[in-house]
């Protein structure tokens, strides 16, 4: 394995703080425990929003903070959950006395560690609300998780909330509105590779040449099935269908936003050709591509592969979503 790492056991630490280091006018960096929050935290009388999860999905969490998305994120291990002690000290870190809502992908750990978090926040008197995001229609229950996983809803739940918080909307309007995008969002990826863990210095998991895995987790997790290769426009045919089939007929009207997401090896080209045929797809369904964003935002390492989420908007999530946003990774409106 060719990488450009020191260290297989200091990717994380080295990776945070390179980001820390290149945008001191966006993140503050805490080693230990280890959290980034955004440079002006805490914003007082101002809903924080904290979020986190396992490494190897860059941009995601830390290239999230800044003005108008996360107010703080922690960094896990590679594919393993942060600690709950990361999650409190971020929180405290970055509450401004308006509350603090949790943002948490549907993987056990996560659950775990973020709800002990809030239960040692709770005791302080601070006020915390909870977001879970349980997006991906591949299966319904997976390694790691009860129920449905946590996978590229999850951006749009930050941005969203994010600009309201930025408006001043309470905790509570801010948890309603998250808890709205996770239920009205649907996601499911693909790969043609695994992504290679830097412990290990080996994939995930070993496709043939002509298979590509139908379903995968962001983590490496199993799919719906193993099939046999297609071209580009039949493989996102077959994923638009599995996302579309999950919303009631009568939801499958009006506006959506389209989140073409690279899983790490795609390159923009591929991502590009996707979403060409998707928003073609879509529209063939009656759906008008309002919103869109395509790029590397949720990657498993270095997988070669793509999710599709797909987001039924109204006129409040199209407006959040177009509010400024300042941070490593989206930036727009300032």
């Amino acid at each position: 394995m060719k990488r450009l790492y020191n260290r297989p056991d200091a990717v994380v630490d080295e990776a945070v703080e390179g980001l820390a280091l290149v945008h001191p006018d966006l993140l503050r960096l805490s080693p230990d425990p280890m959290y980034v929050t955004r440079a002006d935290a805490p914003v007082r009388g101002r809903v924080a929003l904290v979020s986190g999860g396992g490494s190897g999905h860059e941009p995601m969490h830390v290239g999230f903070v800044g003005p108008g998305m996360l107010s703080a994120a922690c960094p896990g291990a590679v594919f393993t959950s942060p600690t709950a002690d990361q999650v409190e000290a971020a929180a405290r870190a970055v509450d401004g006395g308006a509350g603090v809502l949790l943002i948490v992908k549907n993987y056990s750990g996560d659950v775990m560690n973020f709800e002990m978090a809030a239960e040692l926040l709770a005791a302080d008197g601070i006020a915390t609300e909870t977001v879970l995001v349980a997006d991906d229609v591949a299966v319904e229950d997976s390694t790691y998780t009860s129920g449905r996983r946590g996978v590229g809803a999850t951006v749009l739940v930050e941005k969203i909330c994010g600009a309201a918080a930025e408006r001043g909307a309470d905790l509570a309007a801010v948890a309603e509105l998250g808890r709205k995008v996770a239920a009205r969002s649907r996601s499911l990826g693909l790969a043609l590779s695994a992504g290679t863990v830097p412990a290990t210095g080996r994939p995930g998991f070993v496709l043939a040449d002509d298979e590509i895995e139908f379903g995968v987790g962001i983590h490496g997790e199993p799919g719906r099935e193993r099939r046999p290769m297609e071209p580009a426009d039949a493989l996102t045919d077959r994923a638009l269908a599995a996302v579309l089939d999950d919303f009631a007929a009568d939801e499958l009207t009006g506006d959506v936003l389209l989140f073409v997401n690279g899983l790490g090896s795609a390159t923009p080209m591929e991502c590009a050709i996707v979403a060409r045929r998707a928003v073609r797809t879509l529209g063939e369904r009656g759906l008008r591509v309002a919103r869109s964003l395509v790029g590397q935002y949720m990657t498993s390492l270095d997988m070669l592969g793509v999710s599709l989420t797909v987001l039924r908007l109204d006129d409040d999530l199209a407006r959040l979503w177009d509010d400024p946003v300042e941070t490593v990774a989206l930036r727009w409106g300032r």
